[in-house]
């Protein structure tokens, strides 16, 4: 079941009864989109290159599975889709009709070794939902356990390596006469497309990848991850617990059964952020159709349950660092170094003239900003870099197509819910959290590197913004201060904070002679910042939660 391109072309091209009127199809489909676009393409007219995007949304949609895949994919690729086509593809939607009811009961007797009857104590006549790749099932085991299986669409394997055989020829040679940035390396984004495809269709992977996820968030009763039926699942067949709970599509729809979508968006968002920056493997497709809002809550959490883990991917350990910094110096403004961490993450190679550069990400990127880390939106943010991606030398890596694919799903799921949303809102207190606490050498090491500048001069507005943003969209601000001030304490006093106190003490003495300023200035912040009014709220809201009320 892996993909493998050049043994797949193979394949295909010994069997032309299989490649020609496929083909023949396909060209057929293209040569009407790509009329449209030699017409209408150049327009400068918006709802013109509207119509031209919605050309290409019903082709993609019309070919079937792997090309609505291809249009998923493509909406999340800013450096090579024009940024006014970027909306229109964001809507594809992979429902289809469902696959006859006999052929998937046939399916799970040849992959489970029995009738659903005699494997279920019920097993419903037609599905629950049906997507591009299988269909869902809710069926009961013994007493009341419910439970969704999924059963994986006929001769699938086939379609997708035809089909992606077909995508990996037409992209290469239509790539120039297109109005795409497709930049180079076209062959490698397609081969990463293909390979996450068909891990996406192994059910084994995709249980293995939910029990992986399950660990991750054992101890975090916000985040609920259905447990997987081993025993009533294989390559084609998934069974999991049911998830009960309403998908995340409405905030009215959750206001009416007594949900909260702002508590229910604030743990989508810190629990992507944890699967990125903390444990380096995260769910690629947070869509509302894969969340769903749960009653209860945590503190200021909702309760949310994950499903479909079939597109999942790891991030390193220095990806994991380098993007913490790079959040840090976008609030900062600090564009220079911003512009080295695009270099060291490869959107720009590492010859590349960042003189020319830096003042053109402050032009896109600082103006976004506003003047609040509240005001900054991520969406707008990809459609102007978009226009940055085809001025200058930038392209994405292969490897963080399904980081940005996650991220813009997750605030695409936000604002959903919640148009005034602000993805950065929480991710920047989060990051700040991190940095304060210093609990690893990269963390300690990376609020070196923001709070000092290069000559060893303290930033104390640096450290001022870390701290004003710790709980600012908390509902009680003095409670997120109290661990940021007892790991700062640790931090400050222990065998790991050496390299911290030197360089307080080399501030407090520089040029051969004591400078109190600094030191005056950083403990007027500490004043203000932990003070005994705002820790004394924090600690009663710990201690008693309706008293901050």
């Amino acid at each position: 079941m892996a993909y493998d391109p050049g043994r797949d072309l193979l394949w295909l091209l010994l069997r032309p009864w299989v490649a020609v009127p496929r083909l023949i199809q396909v060209l057929w489909s293209f040569t009407g989109l790509v009329l449209v676009l030699l017409v209408r393409g150049s327009s400068a007219d918006a709802k013109v290159q509207q119509g031209v995007a919605r050309s290409i949304l019903n082709t993609l949609t019309g070919l079937g599975p792997c090309f609505i895949k291809v249009g998923q994919a493509l909406s999340t690729r800013p450096d090579l889709v024009r940024r006014d086509w970027l909306e229109e593809l964001t809507r594809l939607q992979d429902d289809l009709p469902a696959f006859p009811h006999a052929i998937a009961l046939k399916r799970i007797e040849e992959e489970l070794g029995a009738p659903a009857d005699e494997l279920f104590e019920e097993f419903p006549d037609h599905p629950i939902a049906a997507a591009s790749l299988g269909q869902v099932y809710k069926a009961r085991l013994q007493g009341d356990a419910w439970v969704a299986v999924k059963v994986q669409r006929p001769g699938l394997q086939f379609i997708l390596r035809r089909d992606l055989v077909l995508i990996r020829l037409l992209g290469v040679i239509t790539a120039p006469l297109l109005p795409l940035n497709l930049g180079f390396g076209l062959g490698d984004i397609i081969d990463e497309f293909g390979r996450s495809l068909f891990e996406e269709i192994d059910y084994e992977q995709e249980a293995a990848n939910a029990e992986r996820f399950a660990a991750m968030f054992a101890d975090n009763p916000a985040v609920y991850v259905p447990r997987v039926e081993r025993m009533l699942s294989s390559r084609r067949v998934l069974t999991t617990a049911w998830v009960d709970g309403a998908k995340m599509r409405d905030s009215r729809e959750l206001l009416d059964l007594r949900m909260d979508p702002t508590a229910l968006i604030r743990t989508g968002v810190i629990s992507g952020l944890q699967q990125l920056l903390e444990f380096g493997y995260f769910h690629a497709d947070p869509h509302p159709g894969n969340l769903f809002a749960r009653h209860g809550r945590s503190g200021d959490l909702g309760h949310i349950g994950y499903v479909d883990f079939g597109m999942m991917d790891s991030i390193s350990n220095s990806d994991r660092l380098t993007l913490t910094g790079a959040v840090v110096h976008l609030i900062n403004k600090d564009f220079e170094a911003l512009a080295k961490d695009f270099q060291t993450l490869g959107f720009l190679s590492p010859t590349a003239d960042l003189q020319p550069i830096i003042p053109a990400l402050e032009e896109v990127l600082g103006g976004s900003l506003g003047d609040s880390v509240g005001s900054f939106n991520f969406k707008a943010i990809t459609d102007r870099f978009s226009e940055l991606m085809f001025d200058y030398p930038f392209r994405v890596p292969a490897r963080f197509a399904l980081i940005i694919r996650a991220v813009v799903s997750q605030e695409g799921l936000a604002l959903r819910l919640d148009p005034q949303f602000r993805i950065i809102a929480v991710a920047y207190p989060y990051v700040a959290r991190r940095l304060l606490a210093g609990d690893t050498s990269e963390m300690r090491d990376k609020l070196l590197e923001v709070i000092f500048d290069t000559e060893g001069r303290l930033r104390l507005d640096r450290l001022e913004s870390l701290l004003a943003v710790v709980g600012q969209d908390a509902p009680a601000p003095g409670k997120e201060l109290i661990p940021v001030a007892g790991a700062g304490l640790r931090l400050l006093f222990s065998r790991d904070g050496a390299d911290l106190r030197k360089r307080l003490l080399l501030n407090l003495i520089r040029d051969d002679r004591i400078h109190t300023d600094d030191v005056r200035a950083l403990a007027g912040l500490i004043g203000r910042t932990f003070g005994p009014g705002r820790i004394a709220g924090g600690l009663l809201q710990q201690l008693n939660p309706l008293a901050a009320v």
